[in-house]
């Protein structure tokens, strides 16, 4: 019957439905509780934050969320490196489960949220942090002294412990999104190991980040996926930090957020954990995931992109050598994402330009959730849908290139 209805009436239709038969209540109250970093050895290090130094809480409306988990973390990572060591496909048992999630169809949900993503790129108490009040702690805590050059970010937990918020930090770039900092040159390798068609391998004058590169527009398939493997790289990391924080709340719900880079290692990590996330103007995860030989779960719907049509990098369209992501050194060529994505189409809509200045977490905190998207529909924010028929990197050849070569110059025929 609503397969009749016009687009924008079956869209709300469904929203409204699904809002109402599974809405679980009250909005649940988060305060900052912890931040989290990595040391320059790889390790992830927490400082508590007293409860008598936060001055502002989050009300996140909640929404059940249907969750694909891995049966056991073992198994995950057993069926990975069959993947990725004996090209062994190993079939995985996953847990259907519904859990308490972030209702991504309100606007309220996306806006603290972001909030949330914006304060990762500072430690609490900076000048920069958004708008949150007096009475944050005003010192460096462990782990995030100004020469710390890893992942870092905040952990954030409901009044009943029930649920936790892991925020993770993007990108730091002076042009970008974070400003400058320590962090800026592991920001950097991570962005174009995860994010580039080949290593960075941009033109002849570019420094690649690996060693894949097999002439022309051919890459090595197993030379980059082994380049991704490093355990200082942010993924391996990122895993680490979400075992620590289910060591710490072993009874809570985890739930993962970010912005940029940050959005898109949350994403990573709740494809490898069923955990719901929430990522803002992420570039395109999909292909990263497929080197990392990530298990595909039946269904990654816990997953939600929120990005707009006028920033190019979410669209893997920073690229070209006039870009302001080629000009910076970044590769940032992928534009195709797990999970749903709310697309906001400000280009159409709002006659946005498409430029890297609309990519901060603040410009979208204060330019496109400050207002409800579609008021005339009864549209807080648009639906999240699917992307389809992406794909990544289409001009590329990938295959087992340097085995090949090896082969010819000692004269055995393949």
């Amino acid at each position: 019957m609503f397969q009749t209805l016009p687009a924008a009436l079956y869209s709300l239709v469904v929203s409204l439905l699904w809002s109402r038969e599974n809405s679980t209540g009250q909005p649940l109250r988060f305060q900052l509780r912890h931040e989290h970093a990595l040391t320059k050895d790889s390790r992830n290090v927490f400082t508590d934050i007293s409860s008598l130094l936060v001055a502002d809480s989050y009300d996140i409306p909640i929404i059940d969320v249907k969750s694909m988990r891995p049966d056991s973390f073992s198994a995950f990572v057993d069926a990975r490196s069959r993947s990725m060591r004996q090209m062994q496909s190993v079939p995985l048992e996953w847990k259907d489960e519904v859990i308490p999630g972030p209702d991504v169809t309100r606007r309220k949900t996306l806006l603290q949220l972001a909030k949330m993503t914006y304060n990762s790129y500072a430690a609490s108490g900076q000048s920069d942090w958004y708008d949150l009040g007096s009475g944050w702690n005003q010192t460096y805590p462990f782990g995030w002294e100004p020469d710390a050059d890893g992942l870092r970010g905040h952990i954030f937990v409901s009044d009943d412990n029930s649920t936790v918020i892991v925020s993770v930090k993007g990108t730091s770039a002076p042009w970008l999104a974070g400003g400058g900092g320590p962090t800026v040159r592991k920001d950097k390798l991570n962005d174009n190991l995860l994010f580039s068609c080949c290593c960075a391998r941009v033109g002849p004058t570019w420094s690649p980040v690996c060693d894949c590169h097999s002439g022309g527009y051919r890459c090595d398939q197993t030379c980059i996926e082994r380049s991704l493997i490093d355990d200082s790289l942010f993924y391996p990391t990122g895993i680490n930090l979400y075992n620590n924080v289910s060591y710490m709340y072993p009874d809570a719900n985890i739930w993962v957020v970010g912005h940029s880079l940050g959005g898109a290692l949350a994403s990573l990590i709740g494809v490898t954990f069923g955990a719901p996330v929430v990522a803002f103007e992420a570039p395109g995860e999909r292909t990263a995931a497929k080197r990392l030989h990530l298990p595909s779960p039946p269904s990654t719907q816990h997953i939600t992109h929120v990005y707009h049509t006028g920033d190019p990098i979410p669209l893997g369209a920073c690229t070209g050598v006039t870009s302001a992501c080629a000009i910076g050194g970044y590769a940032m060529e992928t534009g195709c994402h797990l999970g749903k994505t709310v697309r906001y189409d400000t280009v159409t809509k709002r006659n946005w330009g498409v430029s890297v200045s609309t990519h901060p977490i603040k410009f979208i905190i204060e330019k496109l959730l400050n207002e409800d998207w579609d008021p005339e529909n009864g549209l807080e924010v648009p639906v999240a849908e699917a992307e389809k028929d992406c794909v990544d990197c289409f001009s590329w050849e990938y295959g087992d290139f340097k085995n090949a070569t090896r082969r010819r110059l000692i004269g055995i025929n393949p």
